[in-house]
């Protein structure tokens, strides 16, 4: 769950060290005060797009760390990528900088915004203020249903099936639509490989041969100033060895007469050694020198036929490697395109596999989707909807990559009527409760630790507010719960209260975020209640409200 969450110069938040416990914790405050805020910068910290408008005005970053306690799934992800910190726990922290620019880490070692992302879906689960209305959207429902049924790997699967089966199928139709164009590069391709086998050529054998050449047409030269340079050191009439040893031995006695000497002594016996070792390896490279007429005149044939071969195909000597390797590739494509036959059967296997996932899939959609919609009547029913009916169709349609369904949610206002789209017959309270009571049935069924609820309660009070309310509680007790809310029914069902405030100074508007005791919470509720003016009657209210939140 979420531990702590730390914020510095974030939008007009100065600083902030925000402590979270276990159940349900309520976020309220005035409009504007800046609860989404803290939601906002908990994303970044977990891997949401970022930019410089995040950043306080005149102030050169933003930084925003969030602590978790760990799990052992969790554990194991971050030691497969020797990311682990403290033992139980989990910090994950966002600097974006004024020119836009973001550092990711992960327990203090930098990561990308990627694992990120991938970390906080282990981690956090948001539901936004606006679920009500992508309910409208038939993309959207079917999101949700995948969503509740944990369906999205079988969806994932499906995708790459119905994708894999799609290429097949482009691969025949250009097989089938270009023939003679097919067989014209297959030709030209033939023609263009013959021209190029024969020559044997891999890569980085055009400079070899090169540089065999060279050193082949210089051979004669190479052996006779080798010879006579190693003779000139050590082995000829009169060799620099030999005067460096009458030089030195000339010097050695004066030594004892004058110690410095020493130094240009130790210098030239140096040289003598180095040149005596110089002789040695120009000797050794002599006796290897290779005067081989033929190897020169078949190397030079293979260049010949290298630069005649790369005139003709207008290619550079050197690319004729890797433009063999290229062609060979394509006549091999352009070969199995040319077996119709074959691409029809891996086709229709391809498509063959695609159908019986599909329709697995379209099994456990119908499962997902009674055991949804039961849920969801039985929630309408404690939200002040009782009678009121979801369906939630699924019908085949054109193959997709998210499988073969139209998945449509429909309402009926009572149980004989006839079920209809949502979007023609729902009213935007309704909407509210039936995207609340659909995001309270996926949190349940969601194996993060932390759910959060941004105003998800949205267009909804009086006596659905309490239920709200108790709906969050008894989420809290199996999970962390974080809720943004406006209504004191749901704020008073709330094991702890965080009140976000905004402060005028002279440099501007600043956020503040507090803890609130027992009074305190009393003082919030009461003007949640009661608006600007809060009398003896809204803080009884209060009183009897935080009084009645025992489970």
């Amino acid at each position: 769950m979420l531990l702590s969450l730390h914020l510095r110069d974030f939008v007009i938040v100065d600083s902030a060290d925000i402590e979270f416990g276990a159940g349900f914790t309520a976020l309220t405050g005035e409009t504007g005060a800046g609860k989404s805020i803290l939601l906002d910068a908990l994303g970044l910290a977990l891997g949401a797009r970022g930019d410089a408008g995040v950043v306080r005005d005149t102030r050169p970053r933003a930084d925003i760390s969030a602590r978790f306690q760990s799990h052992p799934s969790l554990d194991a992800w971050l030691a497969e990528r020797d990311l682990t910190g403290d033992p139980g726990e989990l910090l994950l922290r966002r600097i974006v900088e004024a020119d836009g620019r973001s550092r990711a880490l992960i327990n203090g070692q930098p990561a990308t915004v990627a694992l990120l992302r991938e970390v906080g879906e282990q981690l956090v689960d948001v539901h936004g203020q606006h679920a009500a209305q992508s309910l409208l959207r038939s993309g959207a429902q079917r999101e949700l249903l995948d969503a509740f049924g944990a369906l999205q790997g079988s969806v994932s699967a499906v995708g790459v099936l119905f994708e894999r089966w799609q290429a097949l199928e482009r691969e025949l139709a250009a097989a089938r639509a270009g023939g003679r164009e097919q067989a014209l590069e297959r030709e030209r391709l033939q023609w263009q490989i013959a021209e190029l086998e024969p020559l044997g050529l891999a890569e980085g054998d055009w400079e070899a041969l090169n540089a065999e050449q060279k050193r082949l047409s210089h051979a004669a030269s190479l052996l006779a100033d080798t010879l006579g340079a190693s003779e000139a050191l050590n082995d000829g009439d009169s060799p620099i060895t030999a005067q460096l040893e009458t030089i030195v031995a000339r010097l050695q006695p004066l030594q004892v007469l004058d110690e410095r000497l020493r130094e240009p002594l130790e210098l030239l016996e140096s040289a003598r050694i180095q040149i005596e070792e110089a002789a040695s390896a120009l000797a050794t490279y002599a006796r290897r020198v290779d005067l081989d007429p033929a190897r020169l005149e078949e190397v030079e044939a293979r260049i010949s036929a290298a630069f005649s071969a790369a005139r003709k195909l207008r290619l550079a000597p050197e690319s004729l490697a890797g433009e063999l390797l290229v062609m060979q590739q394509r006549l091999a494509e352009l070969e199995r395109a040319q077996d119709l036959d074959a691409l029809e059967r891996r086709a229709a296997d391809a498509r063959a596999h695609f159908d019986k996932a599909a329709a697995l899939l379209s099994t456990e959609r119908r499962k997902a989707a009674r055991r949804l919609a039961d849920g969801v009547c039985r929630l309408l029913g404690e939200l002040g909807m009782g009678g009121t009916r979801l369906e939630i169709a699924l019908e085949a349609c054109a193959a997709s990559a998210s499988g073969a369904d139209a998945i449509e949610f429909r309402i009926a206002g009572h149980a004989a009527g006839t079920a209809r789209p949502l979007a023609r017959v729902a009213s935007g309270g309704e909407l509210s409760r039936i995207g609340l009571a659909i995001s309270v049935l996926a949190a349940q069924s969601s194996p993060v630790p932390t759910l959060i609820f941004d105003e998800a309660d949205a267009g909804v009070g009086g006596a659905v507010a309490e239920v709200i309310g108790n709906l969050m509680r008894k989420l809290g007790a199996n999970c962390q719960v974080l809720c943004v809310t406006h209504l004191p029914q749901v704020a008073a069902r709330a094991h702890q209260q965080l009140r976000v405030s905004r402060e005028h100074h002279a440099g501007g508007v600043l956020s503040r975020v507090q803890l609130l005791a027992r009074a305190e919470r009393v003082e919030e509720i009461a003007r949640m209640l009661g608006g600007v003016e809060i009398t003896a009657t809204t803080r009884k209210h209060a009183r009897e409200m935080l009084a009645a939140q025992s489970d």
